[in-house]
């Protein structure tokens, strides 16, 4: 049987969050430590452990079918061929432009004909001809963030998440070119059998993804309130409602958009509800 090839990160928070949404997708990956490759015991695939700006290449030339990547190094690479079909809603930052927080910054202008060191010279060449400055770029592997403390560069382009390490070296973030989180991209070179296989991976990321936007609530209501209740519910379709032990009461169960839970809740108690419980989802199929 042909076996689906996926590229991960080799180490670091992408690898991490990358074997995790896997497990959840009951994709068990049996491997040592330093492993390039490891075999899914329950699954057709194949994992490849890559260097993260490796990742693109591999996917051109059909080495590997798909891969969890950083969408901004897909686009450092300036890689159209390869085709995004998921994002996975994790590992976010942004490509930003970073000064000294001794510098006074108003603008973008303030970086013309300055030193820029950075990782991601693709994009922040097109970012700055889209603001129309030229500036001079030092192209550095790692350790970006302490260029302009060693007077290599007036400023940095780099990843930012948390934004920590911005300020553990006195940097402040004044432009962000670029938005990414990690996606699954897909190599052009796919054929139809392995595509089969990837529409079943899909389908089992997407019911992972939907889970985790969403929360499984149960209440207690007067019989008399439910109603309203269910009225005061942005849920999927109708609830279930089953009656208790104790009369005049009923147990309502329903779905809800996480981010939408505490904007009813405090209606919600005043009509009535009780012992309100909030549970996640583990998988969502629709």
């Amino acid at each position: 049987m042909e076996r689906l090839k996926i590229a991960i990160q080799k180490s670091g928070r992408l690898n991490e969050d990358s074997l995790k949404i896997l497990k959840e997708c009951g994709i068990s990956v049996s491997n040592g430590l330093d492993q390039l490759k490891a075999t899914v015991r329950n699954f057709p695939m194949e994992i490849f452990y890559l260097r993260n700006s490796d990742i693109p290449q591999y996917l051109l030339d059909g080495v590997v079918d798909i891969a969890i990547i950083g969408e901004n190094l897909l686009v450092e690479k300036d890689q159209g061929k390869i085709q995004v079909v998921e994002k996975l809603n994790f590992s976010k930052c942004r490509v930003s432009l970073a000064v000294p927080k001794s510098v006074e910054y108003n603008s973008i202008e303030d970086l013309r004909g300055k030193r820029i060191a950075t990782s991601y010279p693709n994009t922040l060449n097109k970012y700055l001809s889209s603001q129309n400055v030229e500036a001079e770029l030092h192209q550095i592997s790692g350790s970006v963030e302490i260029a302009p403390n060693i007077g290599l560069a007036d400023a940095i382009c780099d990843i930012v998440s948390s934004g920590s390490t911005l300020f553990k070296n006195n940097l402040k973030e004044v432009e962000v070119i670029a938005t990414s989180e990690a996606v699954l991209a897909v190599s052009p070179l796919l054929d139809d059998d392995k595509r089969e296989l990837l529409d079943t991976l899909r389908f089992r990321l997407q019911s992972v993804l939907k889970a985790r936007d969403f929360r499984y609530i149960l209440m207690n209501v007067p019989n008399e309130k439910i109603e309203k209740v269910i009225e005061l519910l942005p849920g999927m379709r109708s609830p279930t409602v089953l009656p208790l032990a104790e009369k005049g009461w009923s147990s309502i169960h329903t779905v809800i958009d996480k981010n939408k839970f505490w904007n009813v809740i405090d209606e919600l108690k005043r009509q009535g509800a009780e012992g309100l419980l909030v549970v996640p989802i583990e998988k969502m199929v629709l």
